[in-house]
């Protein structure tokens, strides 16, 4: 009997371990976005330099959540003038605002695999987001749409910069 009670105590033990709150991989996770520039071109960029916790349980998703970081510093456009100009207090004015974060409210099954609902902060305002997602392979895979003039971020870009930005979340769980 003592030896059923040990394995048992020692498959949840092991099962819980499974479950347990993971970092974000920083070297691997990156938010990929779009935007349309002179309502004609479209610009791609990505943000690095993400940072948090990661705790998704699928079979126990009420007490799952993600409180995740990137660094708004690393912006990279693959145009150096233009990510300096971007950095700057015109845009995301990354002295006073250095990170973009997101934390999670709750976390529920979809048809494709999962919604996270949080609050994302970005340039000192906090709006509450719905980030579709799937989870493969430690891999968190979200998509979502957000229009920067929302959080403040370069308001006066006119019709030179597009208002929707479409943001592709690639986090990579240790």
């Amino acid at each position: 009997m003592m030896k059923h009670i040990f394995i048992w105590a020692l498959a949840l033990l092991s099962t819980q371990a499974s479950f347990a709150q993971q970092t974000v991989n920083t070297a691997s996770s990156t938010v990929k976005f779009e935007i349309s520039n002179w309502s004609i071109k479209t610009v791609e960029g990505t943000f690095s330099g993400m940072t948090g916790i990661f705790n998704l349980n699928t079979n126990d998703l009420a007490n799952s959540n993600f409180n995740v970081c990137i660094d708004a510093a690393t912006i990279n456009t693959e145009n150096e003038q233009r990510d300096e100009h971007l950095k700057t207090d015109d845009f995301f004015d990354v002295e006073k605002y250095p990170n973009i974060c997101f934390k999670s409210t709750s976390i529920t099954k979809s048809d494709n695999g999962y919604t996270t609902t949080g609050t994302l902060t970005m340039h000192g305002v906090s709006k509450k987001v719905n980030i579709p997602f799937t989870y493969n392979n430690n891999t968190f895979t979200g998509t979502l749409e957000i229009d920067r003039t929302d959080f403040g971020v370069g308001s006066d870009g006119g019709f030179m910069v597009g208002e929707e930005v479409s943001l592709e979340i690639i986090c990579v769980v240790k």
